[in-house]
Protein backbone atom coordinates (compact mmCIF):
# COMPACT_ATOMS: atom_id res chain seq x y z
CA UNK A 1 0.00 0.00 0.00
CA UNK A 2 1.39 3.74 -0.86
CA UNK A 3 0.70 6.19 1.27
CA UNK A 4 1.39 10.04 -0.44
CA UNK A 5 -0.86 11.85 2.23
CA UNK A 6 -0.13 13.83 5.05
CA UNK A 7 -2.20 14.19 8.20
CA UNK A 8 -1.26 16.59 10.15
CA UNK A 9 -3.04 16.29 14.08
CA UNK A 10 -2.09 19.36 16.36
CA UNK A 11 -3.47 18.57 19.71
CA UNK A 12 -3.96 21.97 21.53
CA UNK A 13 -4.23 22.95 25.48
CA UNK A 14 -5.49 26.27 25.06
CA UNK A 15 -5.40 29.28 28.03
CA UNK A 16 -8.94 30.00 27.79
CA UNK A 17 -10.93 31.54 31.11
CA UNK A 18 -14.15 33.21 29.62
CA UNK A 19 -17.64 32.72 31.32
CA UNK A 20 -18.94 32.48 27.92
CA UNK A 21 -18.07 29.73 25.07
CA UNK A 22 -14.86 29.98 23.59
CA UNK A 23 -13.56 29.63 19.93
CA UNK A 24 -9.73 28.45 18.40
CA UNK A 25 -8.85 29.51 14.73
CA UNK A 26 -6.09 27.81 13.88
CA UNK A 27 -3.85 28.06 10.51
CA UNK A 28 -1.18 24.90 9.61
CA UNK A 29 1.40 25.89 7.47
CA UNK A 30 4.66 23.74 6.34
CA UNK A 31 8.09 24.95 6.51
CA UNK A 32 7.45 26.80 3.46
CA UNK A 33 4.62 28.48 4.62
CA UNK A 34 2.63 26.68 2.75
CA UNK A 35 -0.88 26.18 3.86
CA UNK A 36 -1.86 22.23 4.77
CA UNK A 37 -5.20 21.05 4.10
CA UNK A 38 -6.76 17.96 5.81
CA UNK A 39 -5.14 18.66 8.90
CA UNK A 40 -6.95 17.46 11.80
CA UNK A 41 -7.04 20.05 14.71
CA UNK A 42 -7.76 18.98 17.95
CA UNK A 43 -8.44 21.44 21.33
CA UNK A 44 -8.16 19.05 24.60
CA UNK A 45 -9.39 20.74 27.50
CA UNK A 46 -6.68 20.17 30.37
CA UNK A 47 -9.02 19.26 33.27
CA UNK A 48 -10.08 16.55 30.87
CA UNK A 49 -14.05 17.92 31.27
CA UNK A 50 -15.32 17.13 28.17
CA UNK A 51 -19.18 16.29 26.67
CA UNK A 52 -19.42 13.24 25.06
CA UNK A 53 -22.65 12.91 23.05
CA UNK A 54 -25.78 10.34 24.76
CA UNK A 55 -25.43 8.10 21.97
CA UNK A 56 -22.85 6.71 20.04
CA UNK A 57 -22.06 9.28 16.53
CA UNK A 58 -22.09 7.40 13.54
CA UNK A 59 -20.20 8.81 10.19
CA UNK A 60 -19.31 7.77 6.58
CA UNK A 61 -16.39 6.80 4.50
CA UNK A 62 -17.18 6.84 0.76
CA UNK A 63 -15.45 4.91 -2.00
CA UNK A 64 -15.81 7.13 -5.60
CA UNK A 65 -13.93 6.33 -8.52
CA UNK A 66 -11.87 4.15 -6.61
CA UNK A 67 -10.84 6.13 -4.19
CA UNK A 68 -11.62 6.90 -0.52
CA UNK A 69 -14.11 9.82 0.30
CA UNK A 70 -12.91 11.93 2.35
CA UNK A 71 -9.56 11.17 1.68
CA UNK A 72 -9.01 12.07 5.46
CA UNK A 73 -11.91 12.03 8.37
CA UNK A 74 -12.05 12.87 11.66
CA UNK A 75 -14.32 11.22 13.59
CA UNK A 76 -14.86 11.04 18.21
CA UNK A 77 -13.89 6.88 19.73
CA UNK A 78 -17.04 5.30 19.72
CA UNK A 79 -18.01 6.17 16.64
CA UNK A 80 -19.35 3.76 13.97
CA UNK A 81 -18.41 4.44 10.26
CA UNK A 82 -19.94 2.74 7.64
CA UNK A 83 -17.64 2.38 3.77
CA UNK A 84 -20.37 2.44 0.97
CA UNK A 85 -19.15 1.38 -2.02
CA UNK A 86 -20.46 3.40 -4.94
CA UNK A 87 -17.89 2.06 -7.77
CA UNK A 88 -19.37 -0.40 -9.90
CA UNK A 89 -16.53 -2.86 -9.25
CA UNK A 90 -15.93 -4.47 -5.83
CA UNK A 91 -13.36 -2.96 -2.80
CA UNK A 92 -11.92 -5.51 -0.15
CA UNK A 93 -11.36 -2.86 2.80
CA UNK A 94 -9.53 -3.15 5.44
CA UNK A 95 -6.41 -1.61 8.38
CA UNK A 96 -3.45 -3.30 10.29
CA UNK A 97 -3.57 0.12 12.32
CA UNK A 98 -2.98 -0.67 15.90
CA UNK A 99 -5.79 1.88 16.41
CA UNK A 100 -8.34 -0.50 14.81
CA UNK A 101 -7.63 -3.71 13.29
CA UNK A 102 -10.03 -4.89 10.38
CA UNK A 103 -11.32 -6.39 7.29
CA UNK A 104 -14.52 -5.63 4.93
CA UNK A 105 -14.66 -8.72 2.40
CA UNK A 106 -14.91 -8.09 -1.14
CA UNK A 107 -18.31 -6.50 -1.53
CA UNK A 108 -20.61 -3.91 -3.30
CA UNK A 109 -23.12 -1.56 -1.47
CA UNK A 110 -22.83 -0.72 2.37
CA UNK A 111 -21.33 -3.47 4.74
CA UNK A 112 -21.74 -3.83 8.26
CA UNK A 113 -20.40 -0.46 10.08
CA UNK A 114 -16.97 -0.66 12.18
CA UNK A 115 -17.26 0.47 15.33
CA UNK A 116 -13.74 2.53 16.22
CA UNK A 117 -12.70 2.49 19.97
CA UNK A 118 -9.77 3.47 20.39
CA UNK A 119 -8.15 6.80 19.73
CA UNK A 120 -5.37 7.39 17.50
CA UNK A 121 -4.80 7.02 13.30
CA UNK A 122 -5.84 4.50 11.43
CA UNK A 123 -4.44 3.87 8.18
CA UNK A 124 -7.49 2.67 5.46
CA UNK A 125 -6.10 0.55 2.15
CA UNK A 126 -8.15 -1.85 -0.51
CA UNK A 127 -7.01 -5.38 -1.01
CA UNK A 128 -7.71 -4.93 -5.23
CA UNK A 129 -6.94 -1.23 -5.71
CA UNK A 130 -3.30 -0.61 -3.52
CA UNK A 131 -3.21 2.89 -4.11
CA UNK A 132 -6.49 3.10 -2.32
CA UNK A 133 -5.24 5.23 0.91
CA UNK A 134 -6.93 6.99 3.41
CA UNK A 135 -6.39 8.12 7.01
CA UNK A 136 -9.43 8.17 9.87
CA UNK A 137 -8.10 10.10 13.27
CA UNK A 138 -10.01 9.30 16.43
CA UNK A 139 -9.96 11.83 18.73
CA UNK A 140 -10.97 11.30 22.43
CA UNK A 141 -11.99 15.13 22.19
CA UNK A 142 -15.29 16.02 20.42
CA UNK A 143 -13.34 19.29 19.95
CA UNK A 144 -11.62 18.72 16.41
CA UNK A 145 -12.18 19.86 13.28
CA UNK A 146 -10.54 19.47 9.67
CA UNK A 147 -8.22 22.43 7.84
CA UNK A 148 -9.76 23.52 4.31
CA UNK A 149 -7.80 24.40 0.78
CA UNK A 150 -5.79 27.87 2.99
CA UNK A 151 -4.66 25.62 5.85
CA UNK A 152 -7.97 27.42 8.34
CA UNK A 153 -10.03 25.39 10.73
CA UNK A 154 -12.49 26.91 13.51
CA UNK A 155 -13.03 25.16 16.52
CA UNK A 156 -16.29 26.89 17.71
CA UNK A 157 -18.34 26.25 21.17
CA UNK A 158 -15.59 25.36 23.02
CA UNK A 159 -16.99 25.02 27.05
CA UNK A 160 -15.27 27.79 29.14
CA UNK A 161 -12.32 26.19 30.85
CA UNK A 162 -8.79 27.38 32.35
CA UNK A 163 -6.11 25.18 30.96
CA UNK A 164 -2.21 25.37 30.44
CA UNK A 165 -0.99 26.80 27.49
CA UNK A 166 0.55 23.47 25.98
CA UNK A 167 1.03 22.51 22.42
CA UNK A 168 2.08 19.17 21.08
CA UNK A 169 2.17 18.05 17.23
CA UNK A 170 2.07 14.80 15.51
CA UNK A 171 1.99 13.48 11.96
CA UNK A 172 1.19 10.63 10.16
CA UNK A 173 2.46 8.47 8.29
CA UNK A 174 5.74 10.29 9.14
CA UNK A 175 7.11 7.74 12.30
CA UNK A 176 9.20 11.59 12.90
CA UNK A 177 7.52 13.67 14.91
CA UNK A 178 8.25 17.15 13.10
CA UNK A 179 9.37 20.23 14.60
CA UNK A 180 6.73 22.95 15.48
CA UNK A 181 6.24 26.30 15.94
CA UNK A 182 3.18 27.11 18.48
CA UNK A 183 2.27 30.24 19.54
CA UNK A 184 0.48 31.09 22.60
CA UNK A 185 -3.45 31.62 22.01
CA UNK A 186 -5.89 34.11 22.38
CA UNK A 187 -9.43 34.04 22.37
CA UNK A 188 -11.13 33.63 20.04
CA UNK A 189 -8.01 32.84 17.60
CA UNK A 190 -4.79 31.27 17.52
CA UNK A 191 -1.99 30.37 15.22
CA UNK A 192 0.04 27.38 14.70
CA UNK A 193 2.79 26.52 12.00
CA UNK A 194 3.90 22.76 11.45
CA UNK A 195 7.83 23.01 11.10
CA UNK A 196 7.76 20.74 7.98
CA UNK A 197 5.78 18.67 5.37
CA UNK A 198 6.23 14.73 4.56
CA UNK A 199 5.11 11.50 3.05
CA UNK A 200 5.94 8.09 3.01
CA UNK A 201 5.06 5.20 1.21
CA UNK A 202 4.22 1.42 2.48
Amino acid sequence: MRAHSLLAVLVISSSLAHAQNAQISARVTDAQGKPVADAVVVAVPSDGNVKLPARPPQDVVDQVDKEFVPKVQAILVGTAVTFPNRDSVRHQVYSFSPARRFELPLYTGVPQAVTFDKPGVVVLGCNIHDWMVGYIYVSESPYFAKTNAEGKAVLADLPPARTSSAYGTRSFPSPKTPRARTSTPRAPGATMSRGRSSSSRK
